[in-house]
């Protein structure tokens, strides 16, 4: 008795596994766009929340910067900026960002300041979430 698989059992395995992976991988695609989407729209939300506790934790006023390449928090010392937190922008992950590309300013008690509210849309895909930031400082995905 001889042990192994032939090469036609090994060639039907290949084949099932096969037209598996075709009815599958076509059907992931749109749930991967949501997945970075809803990744995306979260790191606004925390770039916002990071920018409003660095701006109430040392006192200062702290700007945050959104652009579809970068996201920058930095913090006002007298008439300098200084760079204290900086990821990728929501475009390294293939993710459109469309928006006001200003930058919102944190008072040191950690409300926004000056023209805050603005609505980011970012897409994907078929996929897409808006991160909308209030006048006051609050910040909602929709």
């Amino acid at each position: 008795m001889s042990r192994g698989f032939s090469l036609v059992e090994l060639l039907l395995a290949i084949l099932i596994v096969g037209l598996l992976l075709g009815i599958t991988v076509p059907t992931l695609g749109p749930a991967l766009d949501r997945l970075a989407v809803e990744q995306a729209a979260a790191e606004l939300v925390a770039a916002h929340d990071r920018a409003r506790i660095i701006a109430i934790l040392e006192s200062r006023v702290v700007l945050l910067t959104i652009r579809p390449d970068s996201l920058v928090i930095q913090v006002v010392n007298g008439a300098n900026t200084l760079p204290r937190w900086a990821a990728a922008g929501p475009q390294s992950e293939g993710i459109a960002l469309i928006g006001p590309m200003r930058s919102l300013i944190f008072a040191p008690i950690g409300t926004t300041m000056g023209f805050s509210n603005a609505t980011y849309s970012l897409s994907r895909g078929a996929s897409s979430r808006q991160v909308i930031v209030s006048r006051y400082g609050r910040v909602r995905i929709q």
